[in-house]
């Protein structure tokens, strides 16, 4: 690779200033030949097939066009396509992984918010936050002194359905709490769990004796309602469901269900669909807490992204081993 071998923007333009902002901008054009005004949103513009011929980087994001065979065989001289955002499975085709590109995700930078959002709403259910504020808004008033029973966060039962970045890096956010942390996952062996410091149990057994559970597995056919009318039965009573990860692997119509009964309680900032149809019941239901995806990058966390893959950059033309390089199995384990 040329000492500063040329780049091009594969992603949406808006997103270009947004990820990349002056400061991460200026650092990346020390290390790349790169124009912040050519951005190929599709790969069969002319300009965009020209810069194609010689670009040796590709640095895609939301919106980025599928890098199918045709295009890879434009680019001729590509070796590497750092992405700036989660996961490559939206762009990235067969032929990205037969052609032996090297790949990198600012996936570890886009699980941080997810965690820290999600570690924010393990706190707030433990202390029954959502119901308490409701009631302070109808009775605009509350009895000082008063001790709740059933609610904080001493020895509260947090129980983690799958491994992924997000998973692990909850796990890591989560420890200086006193919280009884467990994990489900398939792909993790008793050492595996041992590592990340947590016990490792069936689904049904974590489900069974957790005050709190919050799901990290990917969205696959294999995992689509994953957390069902059986599975929901399962938690007891008082016990509240976060879910930052895909809306298909929670059975709305069996949780909208559990909720009417007032047994449990859930936060969603991902459903399916996305959004909700306007005549869900989840919408009304006082016990369901539904923010708008935005666990993820959002506003000035994105800039995150942007310097994970300006690192790499720097990596990769110092001729080092890419941080955060993937390849083409088990990519949405880890998302």
């Amino acid at each position: 690779m040329t000492e500063r071998p040329s780049a091009l923007f594969a992603m949406t333009a808006e997103n270009v200033p947004r990820i990349f902002p002056p400061q991460t901008m200026a650092r990346l054009r020390e290390t790349v030949e790169i124009d912040p005004a050519l951005v190929a949103e599709d790969f069969t513009a002319p300009r965009v097939r020209e810069a194609l011929a010689g670009a040796e980087i590709l640095i895609t994001g939301w919106g980025c066009p599928p890098l199918d065979k045709d295009t890879l065989d434009a680019a001729p001289k590509l070796r590497a396509v750092l992405h700036a955002a989660g996961s490559v499975k939206g762009f990235a085709t067969p032929s990205v992984w037969e052609r032996g590109l090297a790949v990198s995700s600012a996936a570890d930078a886009n699980a941080l918010p997810v965690a820290e959002y999600t570690l924010a709403m393990i706190l707030l259910a433990g202390k029954d936050l959502f119901a308490h504020r409701d009631r302070l808004r109808t009775e605009r008033a509350f009895p000082y002194y008063e001790i709740l029973p059933g609610i904080g966060n001493f020895g509260r039962r947090v129980g983690v359905v799958g491994a992924s970045r997000i998973g692990r890096r909850l796990i890591q956010l989560l420890r200086p709490f006193d919280l009884s942390v467990s994990l489900t996952d398939p792909y993790v062996d008793e050492a595996g769990a041992a590592a990340l410091g947590v016990p490792l149990l069936p689904l049904d057994d974590l489900l069974r004796t957790s005050d709190i559970v919050t799901v990290h597995a990917p969205g696959t056919p294999e995992t689509r309602h994953l957390i069902g009318a059986r599975e929901l039965a399962l938690m007891p009573a008082g016990a509240a469901l976060i879910n930052t990860a895909r809306g298909s692997l929670v059975d709305h119509d069996a949780l909208a269900g559990e909720l009417r009964t007032g047994r449990l309680s859930a936060i969603l900032d991902v459903t399916d669909p996305e959004p909700l149809p306007a005549d869900s019941p989840l919408w009304d239901l006082p016990n369901a807490f539904i923010t708008p995806h935005l666990a993820g990058s959002q506003g000035n966390e994105v800039a995150r992204l942007g310097l994970t893959v300006v690192e790499e950059a720097e990596r990769l033309v110092a001729g080092r081993d890419l941080a955060f390089r993937v390849d083409g199995e088990g990519l949405e384990r880890l998302a």
